[in-house]
C-alpha cells in the first residue's frame, strides 16, 4: 500500500525539518549593546562624536530624553507638535515695536511673511491687508532679517473671502447677502484702537518638529484694511495672532483639523528671546491650575490665584482672578489685593525709597552697582498646593552717568477687579495653555528646546531656588485683551533698553467687554 508509505516519508521529513529548526534555534545567537556602552561607542567609531561617559549627569540626562522621546512616539499616536517657524524661536525686538513678544508666519501661496504679535488675550489672527489704513511698515529693516509684509488676498491662490453664510461669521448689520463676504471689526479697550476689514480662508504655512516637515493649515485672516490707535503708533504693525479660546483662532483650527492636540505652549526667556509650540501639553512634573470662568462665561485663559505671598509670608484676603495675557507687558492686581501687596513688599524692603521719573511706579528704592539689596520673593499660591513664584518682579533704572541708581517693584494696580499675569511674572517658564484638559500648565525653563525641562536635575538649579517656593504654612469670541505696551519714546544718550521701556508713556490695557461685530 503505496499512501502509508508516504505518509511515513512526509513524517521523517518534518521530523528532520524540525531538528534542524531546533538546532538553529539552539545555536544563533547576537550580541546586546547599550545605546551608550563604550563598546556602541568603539563601534561607531569617528561618527560617534561627543559621547557621555557612563554613571555621570549627562549621561543619565540622555537616557531620561530618549525614554521621554519614545513615551511621546508611542503616545502622541496621529499628533504632532507644530511650529511657526522652525525651532518655533519668537523674540522681542524692544521700544521699535512695542516690547511685545513676535513671530514671523508664513500665509499664502506663494508664501508672504508677517511679524505677527502673539496675544493671549484676542482671538483673531490679522495682518495688514488692501489698505485704507495701516501702519507704516518701513524703518524697521535694520533690527529685523526681512521686510515686513502686506497681504493681498487675490496674489494668493489659496485664499477665498469667507462668506457671510459662513458659522464663524457672526451675521450682523454688515452681512445683507449671505454669498457676501463677511466684515469684521474688533474695538479694543485702549484710546479707539481697531482692527477691521473682511475675513478670509487661507494656507498657514507650519514645521512639524519631528523632521521639520511642512505641514499647511487652513485657517480664518482678517484682512485687516483699516487700523487705528495704537496699532498705527508701533503696536503690532505686521498683524496680531489671536491666540485665545474661540473657535476663529489658530489653535482652535489647528486642534478641529486633527492636527496636534488643543494645547499650545509658549516660553519665555529673560533675554528677549522665546518659543511656541501647538499640540504641547507640558510635561508630567509641571504644575497646574484649571481656568476659570470670567463674568459667568469660560472664554479666556483666566485662573483663580488663592493668595498672594511676599517673602515667606502669604497674605489673608488677597486672592483674586487673573488672566494669564503674552500681550501685556506687566502684571497688575486688583486695587484692595495691589494694596495689601505692596505694603508688605515694602515693609520687608531695608532700602530708601526714592521717586522714578515715570509717576506710574510708586514703589521704588534706591541701589548703587556696589550694593544691590535684597528683594523679597513674590509668589503667587493656587489650588492644591500650587504655586507660582515670579522671577522678573523688579525693573532697575540707571542715574545720568549710566550707572544703576535704582529699582522699582514692576506691579501695577489693576482698574477692574480681575489682575493680569504678565509677560514679566512669565519669563523663566514655559507655559502651557491645555486647553483639552482645561487648565495651565508652567514649569521652570530656558526655553532650548520643547524637551528643555525633561533633563533630570542632579544638583541644585543655576537659581537654587526650590520647585515650590512657598512655605509650608501657608464662546464664540472671548473679550479682547489689547497688547499693553509703550508707545515708542525719544532716547536720550544715557538711557538703557530697559530705562526706554519704563520711561514712556505707559498705558496698561485691562480686560475690557469688546466684542467683534460686523459693519458694511
Amino acid at each position: 500500500m503505496r499512501l502509508p508509505v508516504l505518509f511515513a516519508l512526509q513524517l521523517v521529513a518534518l521530523a528532520a525539518a524540525a531538528a534542524s529548526a531546533a538546532e538553529a534555534a539552539a545555536t544563533l545567537s547576537s550580541r546586546m549593546v547599550h545605546r551608550l556602552s563604550d563598546k556602541a561607542r568603539l563601534e561607531a567609531g569617528p561618527r560617534a562624536g561627543w559621547w557621555p561617559q557612563r554613571g555621570s549627569g549627562e549621561y543619565y540626562r540622555a537616557l531620561v530624553r530618549s525614554d521621554l522621546q519614545r513615551q511621546k512616539r508611542r503616545l502622541a499616536g496621529k499628533y504632532q507638535l507644530l511650529s511657526l517657524s522652525k525651532g518655533g524661536s519668537t523674540f522681542s525686538p524692544g521700544n521699535d515695536l512695542g516690547w511685545l513678544y513676535y513671530a514671523w508666519v508664513d500665509v499664502g501661496t506663494p508664501t508672504t511673511s508677517f511679524l505677527v504679535a502673539l496675544d493671549t488675550g484676542s482671538d483673531l489672527f490679522w495682518v495688514p491687508c488692501d489698505c485704507i489704513q495701516c501702519a507704516p511698515l518701513s524703518g524697521y529693516r535694520g533690527n529685523l532679517d526681512r521686510d515686513l509684509g502686506i497681504y493681498k488676498p487675490a496674489e494668493s491662490t489659496t485664499s477665498r473671502h469667507l462668506p457671510c453664510s459662513h458659522e464663524l461669521c457672526q451675521s450682523g448689520s454688515g452681512c445683507t447677502n449671505p454669498k457676501q463676504p463677511c466684515p469684521y471689526n474688533i474695538d479694543y479697550f485702549s484710546e479707539n484702537t481697531t482692527s477691521s476689514g473682511l475675513l478670509i480662508e487661507d494656507t498657514l504655512h507650519l514645521n512639524s518638529r519631528e523632521g521639520h516637515v511642512p505641514v499647511n493649515a487652513s485657517v480664518i485672516i482678517g484682512c485687516g484694511r483699516k487700523q487705528s490707535g495704537d496699532y498705527l503708533d508701533g503696536i503690532a504693525p505686521d498683524g496680531l495672532l489671536g491666540l485665545g479660546m474661540a473657535d476663529i483662532s489658530v489653535p482652535s483650527f489647528l486642534a478641529r483639523a486633527g492636527l496636534v492636540r488643543n494645547s499650545f505652549s509658549m516660553c519665555f526667556e529673560e533675554d528677549s528671546s522665546g518659543r511656541i509650540f501647538f499640540g504641547d501639553q507640558g510635561v508630567s512634573s509641571q504644575q497646574s491650575t484649571p481656568f476659570v470662568p470670567l463674568y459667568g462665561k469660560l472664554q479666556t485663559y483666566a485662573v483663580n490665584v488663592d493668595k498672594s505671598c511676599i517673602g515667606h509670608k502669604c497674605l489673608e484676603g488677597t486672592s483674586f482672578q487673573a488672566l494669564v495675557d503674552s500681550g501685556t507687558s506687566f502684571t497688575s492686581l486688583p486695587p484692595d489685593v495691589y494694596k495689601a501687596f505692596t505694603m508688605e513688599f515694602d515693609k520687608q524692603m531695608n532700602a530708601s525709597r526714592v521717586p522714578y521719573e515715570d509717576s506710574t511706579w510708586k514703589y521704588c528704592y534706591s541701589a548703587s552697582p556696589l550694593e544691590m539689596p535684597d528683594v523679597p520673593t513674590i509668589t503667587l499660591a493656587f489650588a492644591a498646593n500650587k504655586s507660582f513664584q515670579a522671577v522678573n518682579p523688579i525693573f532697575p533704572f540707571n542715574d545720568k552717568q549710566g550707572a544703576l541708581a535704582g529699582f522699582c517693584l514692576a506691579v501695577l494696580p489693576s482698574t477692574e477687579p480681575i489682575g493680569i499675569i504678565a509677560q514679566n511674572f512669565l519669563v523663566g517658564y514655559h507655559v502651557v495653555f491645555d486647553r483639552e484638559s482645561m487648565k495651565l500648565g508652567w514649569y521652570s525653563s530656558e526655553c532650548r528646546d520643547v524637551d528643555n525641562s525633561t533633563t533630570v536635575p542632579l544638583g541644585p538649579s543655576q537659581h537654587d531656588n526650590p520647585e515650590d517656593p512657598l512655605p509650608s504654612n501657608e464662546q464664540q469670541t472671548s473679550p479682547a485683551v489689547t497688547p499693553a505696551t509703550a508707545g515708542t519714546a525719544p532716547l536720550s544718550s544715557a538711557t538703557t533698553n530697559l530705562q526706554m521701556l519704563l520711561a514712556s508713556s505707559y498705558r496698561l490695557l485691562l480686560l475690557t467687554t469688546s466684542t467683534v461685530f460686523f459693519i458694511s
